[in-house]
């Protein structure tokens, strides 16, 4: 029997009690002569909640996601693993998959590895010891698993994903500095096992959306030319058109500072809104374009903007669920916005693909997703750590409120008040 699952719960019950909010010291007022009126801006800030009245949804997120993850890492703890790969197997075979799109045989999985792979980054972030055992023990008890069960494929991707989860953790998130050559070592390493694990079962692959999934992974720390990365996510996005997310994140791997080119960027996303058109019209290049030209002003420069608004639309009327609408709202008033003035080329793209927040707030917007506008924030980067749900949500609450409160700037300003209902917008005197 594996216990070493509920060793590394163990373990996260006890950290978390460390992490506690801190009290903030009260702030000095500062004098305002009684004459002198308050910017527009500060009046705007104070009267937020006031004038806008928007309903908002679950802080954890989308209680489909929620389930699935519960359900992977208590068949891990429960060390029920032939379940666990039946569950995974049968929701990969199905195509199914949450309200916000994720597939369930992916948050299954990912729940299942959870307990391994955020016991390994609480260690880091507590600076321990490369050699420490609470670094290792998880992932020894996950290759002890798959060493009892080397001819099951899902189980041998779990084990090769929680690797590439915990190769992501030693590379770090600081953008702005490189990580340390003993780090960088590290998380190829874990990258070079991951990818030992998943060669042998590449021809499991041929149907299996979630094992060519953790086949493309292994881009993110390997060198790779550019027409294999393409290839290969090509077959993956084949199999699984309604899946945005490997749009985007092969969008990422064609930028010249991974795989590809500016020229292979357009390419691609024209290919891709070619072979995806009966699920989301022009929205595959869109999707393609994502991320790029958030992270990059020379692709932001070269992107066709009208065909990318052309995407918006049609991926509106693909998918014009809540969770959508938000995602792509939060990514035009926020996760564009924050490149502006770097590039004078890159700007006037980035404006007019931005001015399509009008449009999706006024006519489509209903409900606030507080995680969406946090993640935005975070310019979607799901390697990020997150130590608290709850104040991660208000962050994005309050930046969600502000951005939709600029969009609304004259009626606010004028008196108004905002309300989202199900009948759509309602703007009436305050």
């Amino acid at each position: 029997m594996l216990t070493t699952s509920r060793q590394a719960r163990d373990f996260l019950s006890r950290i978390s009690g460390l992490v506690s909010d801190r009290s903030k010291p009260a702030a000095t007022p500062v004098p305002v002569p009684v004459s002198s009126p308050a910017p527009a801006e500060e009046m705007l800030n104070r009267r937020l909640e006031d004038s806008l009245s928007i309903p908002v949804s679950r802080e954890k997120g989308d209680p489909d996601c929620i389930q699935a993850q519960d359900r992977g890492q208590f068949l891990a703890r429960q060390e029920r693993w032939e379940e666990l790969s039946r569950q995974i197997g049968e929701a990969d075979q199905s195509r199914a998959a949450a309200r916000c799109g994720l597939p369930l045989a992916d948050l299954i999985a990912y729940g299942a590895r959870a307990d391994v792979v955020n016991a390994t980054e609480h260690a880091l972030t507590e600076n321990q010891d490369a050699c420490s055992r609470t670094l290792i023990r998880g992932l020894m008890a996950f290759e002890a698993l798959r060493a009892e069960n080397r001819h099951d494929p899902y189980l041998t991707a779990l084990v090769a994903l929680a690797h590439i989860d915990i190769g992501w953790a030693w590379r770090g998130t600081d953008g702005q500095t490189a990580a340390p050559q003993a780090n960088q070592r590290r998380c190829a390493a874990h990258f070079d096992r991951a990818a030992a694990l998943l060669d042998p079962i590449a021809n499991d692959c041929q149907d299996s959306p979630f094992l060519k999934a953790a086949h493309c992974a292994l881009f993110a720390g390997r060198n790779a030319g550019t027409l294999r990365v393409a290839d290969e996510f090509a077959a993956l996005i084949d199999l699984a058109p309604g899946n945005h997310r490997h749009m985007r994140t092969l969008g990422t791997h064609m930028l010249p500072r991974r795989s590809g080119s500016y020229a292979a960027l357009e390419l691609e996303a024209r290919r891709t809104a070619a072979r995806t058109a009966e699920t989301w019209g022009a929205g595959g290049y869109a999707w393609v374009y994502f991320d790029a030209i958030a992270i990059d002003d020379q692709a932001c420069a070269r992107v066709d903007s009208r065909l990318f608004l052309d995407g918006l639309k049609d991926i509106v009327n693909a998918n014009p669920s809540q969770e959508m609408i938000n995602l792509l709202a939060a990514y035009c008033t926020v996760s564009l916005r924050k490149g502006l003035g770097q590039t004078l080329q890159a700007d006037l793209p980035r404006l007019k693909i931005a001015e399509a927040a009008n449009w999706l707030i006024r006519d489509h917007l209903t409900e606030l997703h507080p995680l969406v506008w946090a993640h935005a924030a975070e310019g979607f980067d799901n390697s990020a750590r997150i130590r608290s749900v709850s104040r991660f949500a208000a962050r994005g609450h309050a930046g969600a409120l502000a951005a939709i409160a600029g969009q609304f700037r004259e009626e606010i300003e004028g008196g108004q008040h905002i309300a989202f209902t199900g009948r759509g917008l309602q703007v009436s005197p305050a």
